[in-house]
């Protein structure tokens, strides 16, 4: 296993050159057009080091990329391909490498993971039950690519999601995820001649907002926030609609359903007002439990590579991780970069940090599949 860390290191220029590509290839979820061609350059970047082109699978008009050697049954490595950046961010957000970080617009969410997990995998020589999934809607929540990813889940025995790192440690549990929205419909009336008549639908809205409020419970870990939330056309009128989002984290299935519960059974409180609910659980937790086993033999990976000690960390944010969780499969999450900034404008990667997280995924996926790396010069790219 040391050899992985030999390996990886001596490629980190061919990793960055790909991170680049990737980078540049700019992919905001809402451009299917943007998202196809990066595609097209994470579909090459594969090809080159695996030696094997992908099946590219149409999923209501976006594609997702799998590979599977083999039965590609024992290891899903997981991943997204598509950002939250828009096209043109590249004029204020460049593709960098200074001072030992890596800059520009998805680098650490999660392109350099993409890059990092077709390195790993080339530093093994036979992969025989390993299956690579790389989807393109993960940041709008999965709508195309969700019955895939749980489908390609079932079907193997554990998961590495190439997600950024958390503050450089591996993310073993992360929260469930629900969303709701909630209309709102009143009488409008005059505000200064028959404030009477009407039935205040910002009035209504202040008390759905203090019941949803009331449903969290931070000794669970479960936080219910109101969000977005607009009522009222001018000044002199009674409201007559009003709209409020509502986000759900939860650690526990349990409370999720809870939650989901609670919500459903809200009523108006002003005569004469109607609440319309929509939404509900998006992505079910993922909890310590299913990646313990895995974390743990990460770990003993990482001390082997003379890396040290690796840590892990419970989030609040959702991934796809969440969704083969969901389904039984063991999976551990924040294999891919470390660094920063994800969504934001300081994001970035730490350079040194790389090779380190690329040896680490081959030495899990040379466990979890047994197979042997390359020969002396371990590498196909």
């Amino acid at each position: 296993m040391p050899g992985f860390a030999t390996a990886s290191a001596a490629a980190l220029p061919r990793l960055i050159a790909d991170i680049g590509d990737l980078v540049r290839a700019e992919s905001p979820s809402a451009d299917p057009a943007a998202v196809a061609a990066c595609a097209r350059v994470a579909a090459g970047v594969g090809t080159r080091l695996t030696g094997t082109a992908p099946e590219w699978l149409d999923s209501s008009g976006r594609p997702q990329l799998r590979w599977r050697f083999g039965a590609g049954d024992r290891v899903l490595l997981l991943g997204h391909f598509d950002t939250v950046w828009p096209v043109g961010s590249l004029a204020t957000h460049p593709f960098e490498v200074a001072g030992g970080r890596l800059t520009g617009p998805g680098c650490f969410d999660m392109k350099a993971g993409v890059a990092q997990l077709f390195h790993a995998l080339s530093l093994l020589d036979d992969l025989s039950g390993v299956s690579v999934l790389l989807t393109g809607d993960e940041e709008i929540g999965a709508p195309a690519s969700r019955g895939l990813i749980e489908a390609e889940a079932r079907r193997t025995q554990a998961v590495l999601v190439l997600e950024a790192s958390e503050g450089g440690a591996l993310k073993t549990a992360r929260k469930g995820v629900s969303g709701y929205e909630l209309e709102i419909t009143g009488r409008a009336a005059h505000a200064g001649l028959e404030p009477e008549r009407g039935v205040n639908t910002t009035t209504e809205l202040a008390h759905q907002v203090l019941a949803l409020s009331a449903l969290a419970d931070p000794a669970a870990g479960t936080t219910v926030t109101p969000t977005v939330a607009a009522s009222g056309t001018t000044r002199n009128t009674v409201p007559d609609t009003a709209r409020l989002q509502v986000d759900v984290r939860v650690a526990t299935a349990a409370e999720q359903a809870r939650v989901d519960g609670a919500v459903r059974a809200l009523a108006p409180v002003l005569a004469g007002a109607s609440v319309e609910l929509s939404g509900g659980p998006d992505r079910p937790p993922l909890p310590a439990s299913a990646s313990a086993e895995l974390f743990r033999r990460a770990r003993g990976h990482y001390a082997e590579l003379g890396f040290g000690t690796l840590r892990g960390v419970a989030v609040g944010g959702g991934s796809d991780g969440n969704l083969t969780a969901g389904v039984g499969t063991p999976t551990l999450d924040g294999l891919g970069a470390v660094g920063g900034g994800a969504h934001a404008d300081d994001e970035h990667v730490i350079v040194a940090e790389l090779p380190r997280r690329t040896a680490l995924v081959a030495a899990l996926v040379a466990s979890l599949t047994g197979a042997p790396p390359t020969g002396p010069d371990r590498g196909r790219g």
